[in-house]
């Protein structure tokens, strides 16, 4: 039998803590029912016996305290609640206890911003990691180590295992499942908990900020004349004149504040750009990349697909006004 621990962490979210354990324990169920044997003992472990989530509004009973748990086949890292620095603080203690557990042969698994928890302990540095699309900034900028994978739902890297934001965490558990079990019981697992077990991608979902917590004012200057002026033809050289240094320096320096080259900003922000419109208006696609400064049909699809994942019109299928009034009719 394995031992699964899902680890209720101070400062929890209870609907990333509450899905492994109902998901494990539901397999089990499946397993019954099929006259095969349960194959998962799943508990809730804690530094308490008891853990408040989401600021207060639920507590959590744990089964066991981090001191009196012993060897476990997976550990699980739900998400974490509110500001990620004073959550991290939160747990400080359980850090050590997770690293351990990873030195005496268990698998760890961390759901949405669980990820902070996982990036901590340092098991990741050199490896590939996912959290939520809203946090890859500030994850990057506390674990520089640490590989991102944008747009990722599931990383795998070999005992180590981590999810998208959100929901995205079923799909880990699912494969997760499928790995330890069969996929005809994950299968049924994703239709009893409506999940598409398919889905590999949170890129659709992502909302394009920028990166603009630094202090470099020559790049800040640099994204705010791109996020203006991005209907227009803009050239990385125009940009290096606008801020008065060379093409090189700047690129570089822009790579270093952003996360990402001027070409690649620009296109981000385009294709944001493009995405609101289909969400907010019923153009059709050859509007909407003129609009947003692309005279290229195929390099807009391409550039659109490579970012959200989906095709301008299956974008504009799944999301605009005029998809909605389908469903309200």
């Amino acid at each position: 039998m394995k031992k699964i621990s899902v680890y209720v962490p101070e400062h929890a979210v209870i609907e990333a803590v509450t899905p492994a354990y109902r998901l494990f324990r539901t397999a089990n169920d499946f397993l019954s029912s099929s006259g095969k044997r349960p194959l998962f003992d799943v508990e809730y472990v804690g530094m308490k016996s008891a853990v408040e989530a989401n600021d207060g509004e639920y507590a959590i009973k744990t089964d066991r305290q981090l001191k009196d748990t012993g060897h476990t086949d997976l550990l699980v890292l739900p998400a974490l609640y509110g500001d990620v620095d004073s959550a991290i603080k939160a747990n400080a203690k359980a850090i050590p206890w997770i690293q351990q557990m990873y030195a005496n042969g268990s698998e760890v698994a961390s759901l949405c911003t669980g990820a902070f928890l996982l990036g901590e302990t340092g098991l990741v540095n050199g490896k590939k990691c996912s959290t939520h699309w809203a946090y890859y900034n500030q994850f990057r900028e506390r674990f520089p180590e640490v590989e991102m994978v944008d747009g990722s739902v599931i990383t795998d890297e070999g005992r180590l295992y981590s999810s998208g934001g959100a929901n995205s965490l079923w799909n880990l558990l699912l494969y997760l499942l499928e790995k330890y079990t069969d996929r005809s019981i994950a299968i049924l697992a994703s239709k009893y908990f409506a999940i598409d077990i398919n889905r590999n991608s949170q890129a659709a979902f992502t909302i394009f900020t920028g990166q603009k917590d630094h202090s470099d004012m020559e790049i800040l200057q640099a994204q705010d004349f791109i996020e203006k002026s991005y209907p227009d033809r803009i050239t990385v050289h125009e940009l290096a004149d606008k801020v008065s240094v060379s093409r090189r320096s700047f690129e570089r320096s822009f790579k270093q504040a952003t996360n990402k080259t001027p070409i690649e900003y620009m296109q981000r922000v385009r294709i944001e750009a493009a995405k609101r419109s289909f969400e907010s208006s019923r153009k059709n696609v050859t509007e909407v990349m003129y609009n947003v400064g692309y005279s290229d049909t195929k390099a807009f699809r391409d550039v659109f697909k490579k970012i959200t994942g989906l095709t301008p019109i299956e974008y504009r299928n799944k999301y605009s006004k005029m998809s909605m009034a389908v469903y309200e009719e």
